[in-house]
Order: C-alpha cells, then sequence, then structure tokens
C-alpha cells in the first residue's frame, strides 16, 4: 500500500509529495482550491493550505479534508509527472 511519508510546500497550490516506494512528484492543487466546495474553500487562504499533515499515510488539513496517498501517486504516475524521489526535487 502506497502512503505519503513527506511533504514539501511549494509556490502557489503545489507540494512536492514523497511516496513509501521511493517515489516523488510536484501536485498542483489548483483545481481543488478553484473547485470552490465546503470542503476546500479553506485551501484558498495560504496560511490555511500551509497547514496542511500527514495523517495514515494520506494527505489532510485541519478541516477533515483528506486525499487519499493512492489516489494522489496515481495521478501523478498517469500524468508521467511521477519520479524517483532523489530525482525529484
Amino acid at each position: 500500500m502506497i502512503k505519503l511519508i513527506g511533504i514539501e510546500s511549494l509556490q502557489d497550490y503545489r507540494l512536492l509529495l514523497r511516496f513509501s516506494d521511493g517515489s516523488a512528484g510536484v501536485y498542483d492543487f489548483a483545481r481543488f482550491v478553484e473547485a470552490d466546495t465546503p470542503m476546500t474553500k479553506p485551501l484558498r487562504d495560504p496560511a490555511f493550505f500551509a497547514r496542511h499533515f500527514i495523517e495514515l499515510g494520506a494527505l489532510v488539513w485541519p478541516n477533515g479534508f483528506d486525499l487519499s496517498a493512492a489516489s494522489l501517486h496515481r495521478t501523478l504516475a498517469e500524468r508521467g509527472e511521477l519520479r524517483p524521489a532523489t530525482a525529484a526535487a
């Protein structure tokens, strides 16, 4: 099972995600922010967005919005944006 093991904040709404299989990729969360749902609306505030953390291997924000590592990993792989962790930075 793929889990998140590290997160680094980049500019705008992008995060460098490091996974338990040794891969990493930069994920742009702008589409979640633009969705403007009750769960994603708080992400518009850069200070709130920066409060992300890992819980049980998933990406989570304090309001309970979470994304599984498997879905993030799959999306990055489908886009061809997954790299060995040492090459992703």
